[in-house]
C-alpha cells in the first residue's frame, strides 16, 4: 500500500481523516460521521466495505456512491502501476487505493475511512487519522486477528495515532482498559470512552427510529430523533458525535446533530422493506450482530403472527451460535439458503443447526427462491426477517424490492 501510494503521489495525505474499526457498528458509525460532517458544510469522502449491490457503494462522495464513469476512472488510473510494484496488489488494496486517489482528485475536506478487517495490518492503515474509532470488540475473524478478545483488541488498536484522538466504544472494563493502554503506548493525545467521557442518557423507541440524548466532553445533545432502528444505534450515534466534535475540537450545534440524525439512512441495517407482512433486512453476520438484531426485533417489531427467518452464512461462522442469538427473536420457521460466493457455508449445515435448536427448517439454495417462499408462506400478520450475512442481504435487497412492489 505504501509503495502504491508513493507512486501515485501519496493521495491519502491530501485530506484529514477519521478512521474506524470494530467488530460491529462500523458502517452505521461511518454513515453518522459522514452525515455530521456534511451537515457542518464539509465535503466528505467515505470508504466502506463490503458493498451490498454495487461495488461503487464502497467509495462515496458527499453521501453518494461514485458514478460508474468516476469509479472506472479511479480504478483505471491504477493500471499505471501494473508491472511496477514488487507485489501484485489484492482487490481490496486496489479498491482502497482507488478511494484514496478519488478523494484527492475530488479535493474532499475530510475522509471517513472504514477498515476492511482488524486494524494494524489493514490496507487502510497507511492513513494518519486525526480521530480513530474502535466501536467494539467481539470474537470475529479469529483465524486472522487472534483467538481472544484481548488479541483482537490489540490488533484493532493499531489504527490509533500519535497525537490523535482515540474514541473507544467497547464498554467491557477489561477490554476498554486494554485499549486505553494501547492508546497510551501509541502516544494518543486524548482518549474518549463510551460509559466514561461519552454517554447515552436517553435511548427510547420512536416511530421510524429512536429518541436519544448524548453527552460528550464538549456538551450534550438532548432528545434528538435518530432515523435508525435498534437500541444499539444510540451507541453508534454517540461515538459519531464524539468523533466529529473531537475532529473540530468543539461542540457541534444542535441543529447540525438533528439534521444529520434525521437524514441518515443505512441499507440492510434493520431496514424495513415491507409492511404486510412486515419485512426486515439486516446484515447481522456474527453473534454480536445477531444478538443486537434479536433485541431490536423484540423491542420494536413484535407481530401478531409468526416470524420467518431467511438466513445464510459464510464458512467460518458458527451457525449454531449465530442462530441461537438470532432466534431469540422468536422465529418459528427457518429457511436456510446460501450466499452466492465460494465462501458460502452449505445451507444444509445452517439448516441442521436451526433444526437442532428446535425450529422448523426448509432448505432453499437460491436466495431469491428462499425469499419468494418466505413471502408466500407469510400472512399479513407475520414478520419475515432476512439476515445472516451481508452477502445474503446484498442479493436479497433488490429481490425484495422487486417482489414487494409487484
Amino acid at each position: 500500500m505504501r509503495e502504491m501510494a508513493a507512486l501515485l503521489g501519496d493521495p491519502h495525505t491530501a485530506y484529514p481523516t477519521i478512521h474506524l474499526t470494530g467488530t460491529n457498528g462500523k458502517g452505521s458509525t461511518s454513515a453518522l460521521c459522514s452525515m455530521l460532517l456534511l451537515a457542518m458544510g464539509l465535503s466528505v469522502g467515505t470508504y466502506t466495505s463490503p458493498n451490498l449491490e454495487r461495488v461503487n457503494e464502497r467509495i462515496a462522495a458527499n453521501g453518494q456512491p461514485l458514478s460508474d464513469v468516476d469509479f472506472v476512472e479511479a480504478i483505471d488510473r491504477l493500471r499505471l502501476l501494473d508491472g511496477v510494484l514488487d507485489e501484485r496488489p489484492t482487490r481490496f488494496e486496489l479498491l482502497t487505493m482507488a478511494a484514496f486517489s478519488a478523494f484527492a482528485d475530488l479535493a474532499v475536506d475530510v475522509g471517513v475511512i472504514e477498515v476492511g478487517m482488524g486494524g494494524t495490518w489493514d490496507s487502510t492503515n497507511i492513513i494518519d487519522a486525526a480521530v480513530s474509532i474502535v466501536t467494539n470488540i467481539e470474537l470475529d475473524h479469529v483465524e486472522v486477528l487472534g483467538a481472544t478478545r484481548e488479541e483482537i483488541a490489540m490488533d484493532k488498536s493499531g489504527i490509533f495515532r500519535e497525537g490523535g484522538v482515540a474514541i473507544i466504544g467497547e464498554t467491557d472494563p477489561t477490554i476498554a482498559a486494554l485499549l486505553r493502554t494501547c492508546a497510551a503506548h501509541r502516544g494518543v493525545a486524548r482518549v474518549l470512552g463510551l460509559g466514561a467521557e461519552i454517554s447515552v442518557d436517553r435511548n427510547e423507541l420512536a416511530v421510524g427510529g429512536r429518541v436519544v440524548s448524548i453527552r460528550t466532553p464538549y456538551g450534550s445533545h438532548d432528545d434528538v430523533f435518530l432515523a435508525l432502528n435498534g437500541p444499539h444505534q444510540a451507541r453508534n450515534a454517540a461515538l459519531a458525535v464524539a468523533a466529529v466534535e473531537a475532529f473540530f475540537d468543539r461542540q457541534l450545534p444542535d441543529d447540525v446533530v438533528c439534521q444529520a440524525f434525521e437524514l441518515v439512512t443505512m441499507a440492510a441495517r434493520l431496514e424495513v422493506l415491507g409492511r404486510s407482512p412486515l419485512v426486515i433486512l439486516d446484515g447481522a453476520h456474527n453473534v454480536a450482530g445477531a444478538t443486537a438484531l434479536a433485541q431490536a426485533l423484540a423491542e420494536g417489531f413484535s407481530v401478531a403472527g409468526q416470524t420467518i427467518l431467511v438466513t445464510g452464512m459464510l464458512r467460518g461462522r458458527d451457525a449454531s451460535n449465530v442462530l441461537s442469538a438470532l432466534l431469540l427473536g422468536g422465529a418459528v420457521t427457518v429457511i436456510a439458503t446460501e450466499p452466492d460466493t465460494p465462501r458460502a457455508q452449505a445451507a444444509a449445515v445452517v439448516g441442521d443447526a436451526a433444526r437442532a435448536l428446535g425450529h422448523e427448517v426448509l432448505v432453499e439454495l437460491d436466495i431469491e427462491r428462499a425469499i419468494e417462499r418466505a413471502l408466500k408462506m407469510a400472512t399479513e400478520d407475520d414478520l419475515v426477517v432476512v439476515a445472516g450475512s451481508l452477502y445474503v442481504a446484498g442479493a436479497a435487497r433488490p429481490a425484495l424490492r422487486r417482489m414487494l412492489s409487484a
